[in-house]
């Protein structure tokens, strides 16, 4: 193809012209195949626009580990999806035209650590959602760590039950949703056969998906698991259940003889069948549309902007709406967590055993956090092994301290020289690429960094979070950390329990496993009065 002569000087923008170099791939010099077969396709770009947006991408065309396939394979992400990241990486804008891009770009985003596309993904989540689309909006926020999707995906899923299991995509969500429906307390129901129903509608779909004998009892059990005993038959009439559930091959005979003899009678003689729910209280019926007596409750197309935020004084403004996430008006992610989340979190956190609030300025706090000096709690390596990481690694860990405290960051190991495998062992530095973040026992996200810079190897990163964040004692936490670079890393076994200074620290607690892995985090870093 010719290319016109003065297209630099026709162009007058420089997204204009970006955009140019992209759709013509004129100086292009890296390739990508994306995708599966058979729907794979090579896709070109320009190094240096890619590592001036990313991180991750700085690291694979300069890193000390440079990637040289050609073209390099991106097989986790559809083309569509990466062909929209490649816009707005050259033209800062994106076209989100449907709930699965939306999903699908936001993985990318995340994968290449571009913030502010996350953030534009998760608003158009937000205002698209629909009982139609609760379900798996929910799956992804759940797997995402978007909290506060997670949470408006919920209300959708309690506020309008009854459209959620009659949509069509019912049949394609994963049963731990379904897990979590059928935990809530209040759902929008006529009664709690809706749920019964919905149950073995959606075990007969994944019977068909299995290739497996629908009306086969054993077949039924074997794909729901034990989530049957979740459904509160005791909340039925007995006309009801031998109406429905009676006649069900979701249930034995035994096991329907037992609860219709339970439902009858509540002194019947007859055990309830083993696990089955002892509950007789009926969910709370909810109404479809939920309204909360504030300026919150205004149907909205668009999240809340920070500047539409309404201005509560944290003293005055009642706890709960403070605390609640269901009233933060978007999705926590980029420059706008800093700004919602603080006060959240320091209501949340920051109550003395009065249930009262210290009242302090979050601006004193922070100055005070920094100011005071720093603690490094580190763990205690009791055996240590090695892994190679050429995609992802991941390393969680929970822990308990036994004093109010102020959570700074952590420390994790840089890359270790290893000849295996006839892998080149790095330099003596390199551009370590991570993200880590702090969880509370309902898995939200207290604070979090994205870190970049040059580190030395077998050495200790510092890793400084965002803002400081207040834990309180015998409460549970979790602390994780995400590798983005290839090379090797070094794993420890590490004990449960640290002294450090006077704060007792406990690691794995929450009826989690510690595993190995979770010695990539080697110590806390903290402060405290």
């Amino acid at each position: 193809m010719v290319l016109p002569y003065d297209w630099q000087t026709t162009k007058q923008k420089v997204a204009q012209r970006s955009q140019y170099l992209l759709e013509m791939g004129q100086w292009s010099d890296c390739r990508f195949i994306v995708g599966q077969e058979p729907n794979q396709q090579i896709l070109e770009g320009h190094k240096v626009f890619l590592a001036m947006s990313s991180p991750v991408f700085e690291a694979m065309f300069f890193g000390g580990m440079a990637e040289k396939s050609d073209p390099i394979p991106i097989r986790d992400v559809q083309p569509e999806a990466f062909k929209a990241l490649l816009e707005y990486i050259y033209t800062d804008r994106v076209d989100l035209g449907s709930f699965e891009l939306a999903c699908e770009l936001c993985y990318c985003a995340k994968k290449y650590m571009l913030p502010f596309l996350v953030e534009e993904c998760t608003k158009f989540l937000w205002s698209d959602l629909s009982p139609k689309k609760a379900c798996r909006a929910y799956e992804f926020a759940k797997l995402f760590e978007e909290p506060v999707l997670m949470e408006k995906c919920l209300q959708i899923m309690r506020s309008k039950t009854n459209e959620v299991i009659n949509e069509s995509s019912w049949d394609d969500v994963e049963l731990e949703t379904i897990v979590t429906i059928l935990d809530q307390e209040e759902l929008h129901v006529s009664s709690e056969l809706d749920l019964f129903n919905a149950l073995e509608k959606w075990a007969k779909a994944e019977c068909l998906r299995k290739s497996l004998d629908t009306s086969d009892l054993k077949f039924l059990k074997s794909v729901i698991g034990d989530t049957l005993t979740k459904v509160r038959f005791l909340t039925l009439t007995p006309q009801e259940f031998a109406e429905g559930p009676g006649k069900s091959t979701m249930l034995t005979q035994q096991e329907a003889f037992a609860l219709l003899m339970n439902i009858s009678s509540p002194n019947s003689d007859e055990p309830m069948p083993e696990g089955f729910s002892l509950n007789a209280q009926s969910r709370a019926n909810l109404p479809s549309a939920q309204t909360f007596g504030t300026d919150f409750s205004k149907k909205r197309s668009q999240p809340l902007t920070i500047l539409e935020w309404p201005q509560y004084d944290l003293e005055e403004c009642p706890i709960n709406l403070v605390t609640s996430s269901s009233f933060l008006p978007f999705s926590i992610t980029g420059e706008q967590s800093s700004l919602v989340q603080e006060p959240v979190a320091l209501r949340r956190h920051m109550e003395d055993s009065s249930g009262t609030s210290q009242g302090r300025p979050l601006a004193l706090i922070n100055n005070e956090a920094r100011d005071s000096p720093k603690y490094y709690c580190v763990r205690s390596i009791e055996q240590q092994t090695e892994i190679y990481n050429n995609n992802i690694l991941d390393s969680t860990v929970t822990f308990i301290v036994d004093k109010n405290i102020c959570v700074l960051g952590l420390q994790v190991p840089s890359q270790i020289l290893n000849m295996q495998n006839n892998i080149q062992p790095p330099k003596s530095s390199y551009t370590e690429i991570l993200y880590a973040h702090l969880l509370d026992s309902y898995g939200t996200r207290l604070t979090y960094t994205h870190f970049s810079t040059k580190v030395v190897v077998q050495d200790l990163i510092e890793v400084t979070f965002n803002r400081p964040v207040y834990v309180q004692k015998n409460k549970l936490y979790k602390i994780g950390v995400v590798f983005n670079r290839e090379g090797w890393y070094p794993l420890a076994s590490c004990s449960q329990h640290k002294i450090c200074d006077s704060v007792l620290f406990s690691f794995g607690g929450g009826n989690t496993v510690d595993t190995i892995r979770d010695g990539l985090i080697r110590s806390i870093i903290f402060t405290y009065r």
